[in-house]
């Protein structure tokens, strides 16, 4: 029951973060849209202008990945109900390891090859085809900043919740141990806690 409850718990948490994390992006993504859409076209200054529709364009296909790419934890936690209405805890576990590993991905260098190609080509628009190479920089550090910073917000609720501690059971010869272990990986430290 223990086990239910963590899982079910994480998800829930996942779920609200992501929520939170989908609607705050969204909004900022929809502002600075609206925002560039703008000045675009009623900037007083020309260079001002080419900026803003390089922005409207990055902008936009930044709001489209959020309604594209939606975070797993809500489906996730609707299938969990459903494991758990019948029982399935091994299958509830494979739920939460599939979810751990996409947390993981999107995460990971590979997550960051979208925003890198969207803010090389505005940057080099910038730079290179209006001749401004300082602003060009600034608009690709900028950009990268930005999408860092969405990543690093995503939810990791299910990755928690499996570090959590496991029951298991040494046996050598006659004698049984029953104990317990969570990996634990944090940015500094790769072990394992083991109870007993």
């Amino acid at each position: 029951q223990q086990e239910w409850d963590v899982y079910r718990d994480a998800l829930a948490r996942g779920e609200r973060q992501a929520d939170y994390w989908q609607y705050g992006w969204s909004g900022i993504y929809a502002v600075s849209l609206a925002k560039d859409a703008y000045l675009a076209s009623e900037a007083d200054d020309g260079d001002d202008r080419f900026d803003a529709r390089v922005g409207t364009v990055k902008s936009a296909l930044a709001l489209g990945g959020m309604f594209i790419d939606r975070q797993p934890h809500p489906e996730a936690r609707r299938e969990f109900e459903r494991l758990e209405a019948a029982g399935d805890i091994e299958q509830a576990r494979a739920l939460m390891r599939e979810v751990a590993a996409e947390e993981r991905d999107r995460r990971s260098w590979r997550a960051r090859l979208d925003s890198l190609v969207v803010n090389t080509l505005g940057g080099l628009t910038i730079g290179v085809g209006d001749d401004r190479p300082r602003d060009g920089f600034i608009s690709f550090a900028t950009g990268m900043l930005v999408s860092e910073l969405q990543l690093r917000t995503q939810p990791t609720q299910a990755g928690h919740a499996l570090n959590r501690f496991q029951p298991a059971q040494l046996s050598l010869g006659d004698i049984q141990l029953d104990y317990q272990y969570a990996w634990v990986i944090m940015p500094n430290q790769l072990g394992v806690q083991v109870r007993y």
